[in-house]
């Protein structure tokens, strides 16, 4: 029997309708939730997120900002932008754009933002708070993820997750979050990646298989327990002439041949990807004291 699908779209949903009604609250105490985006050049993908952040963000009512700079930004004048927004009290939530042009570093940007108006999850304050369960703004896609699983009906606790993938944007963040003491952690966690011989004999174990490795279709039928519960946090683009674009969008999971052996699983497009722009939504809202802040 094939697989359930996990709807991204619908579940965005539902963390839109919760933040929706946080925002009238905070606006009841007299706080608008302030959103910050630096985008640095002229990265087509970028601008096309970005533009969806700042398009969510109206239609929450939140107070969004956009600071568009050349590509040729030097590192002191983009810190400088960084600095004016964390004094800002009308922005809560502060985020620079990835990937940014060289030589800009991301990880010098992620360290000057403001912890509490971290809103990406990424200052390594939040990051060693969230690896002690202390309460932090944790990074969106694996909240994201986190959150697919509960509102689906997956139980956590007790189960076998399995992470392909180890990045500090997904793999890291997931594994602690999973791992964690918590009424949505409370799972054995193993983390596969590049350099992890046969990593099939690990996949092949998963009560719960999170796909972010970065390579389309990477995950075979045959590397899935009969079952397991798939989650595929993957976006590449391949070549499709099917397309008027010449391409399509593709996860890290072989979907089609997946869903014939998972319980669940949720599809690219339309699944995580959609959920971590409902999460930043939510952990701007967070950062303002709403949506159980004190939640890791």
């Amino acid at each position: 029997m094939p697989a359930e699908i996990i709807d991204g779209r619908l579940l965005a949903a539902q963390i839109y309708g919760e933040t929706l009604a946080a925002v009238e609250r905070l606006k009841g105490r007299g706080v608008m939730p302030g959103l910050a985006v630096i985008l640095v050049g002229e990265d087509p993908p970028s601008k096309v997120y970005v533009a969806n952040k700042e398009k969510m963000a109206r239609q929450l009512g939140f107070h969004s900002v956009l600071k568009q700079l050349p590509a040729t930004t030097s590192e002191a004048e983009l810190l400088a932008e960084i600095d004016a927004l964390n004094a800002d009290p009308s922005i809560h939530g502060l985020l620079v754009q990835s990937p940014l042009p060289k030589p800009l570093r991301e990880e010098t940007m992620w360290e000057r933002i403001a912890p509490a108006k971290d809103v990406d999850g990424f200052h390594p304050m939040n990051l060693g708070r969230l690896a002690v369960g202390q309460p932090c703004l944790v990074a969106c896609t694996p909240a994201g993820v986190i959150e697919m699983l509960v509102r689906s009906g997956v139980t956590i606790a007790g189960k076998h997750a399995v992470i392909v993938g180890r990045s500090i944007r997904v793999g890291r963040p997931l594994q602690l979050l999973l791992s964690l003491k918590s009424k949505t952690g409370d799972a054995t966690v193993t983390v596969c990646h590049s350099r992890t011989p046969d990593i099939g004999a690990f996949t092949r174990q998963a009560d719960i298989l999170i796909a972010a490795i970065g390579q389309p279709r990477f995950v075979k039928a045959d590397m899935v327990k009969p079952g397991a519960v798939v989650i595929d946090v993957g976006i590449n683009s391949v070549p499709d002439a099917t397309k008027k674009s010449g391409s399509r969008l593709v996860g890290d999971v072989d979907f089609d041949a997946v869903k014939e052996v998972a319980s669940k699983i949720s599809p690219v497009p339309g699944g995580v990807g959609l959920m971590t722009i409902a999460m930043l939504m939510k952990n701007t809202v967070k950062a303002c004291g709403d949506l159980n802040p004190a939640a890791p």
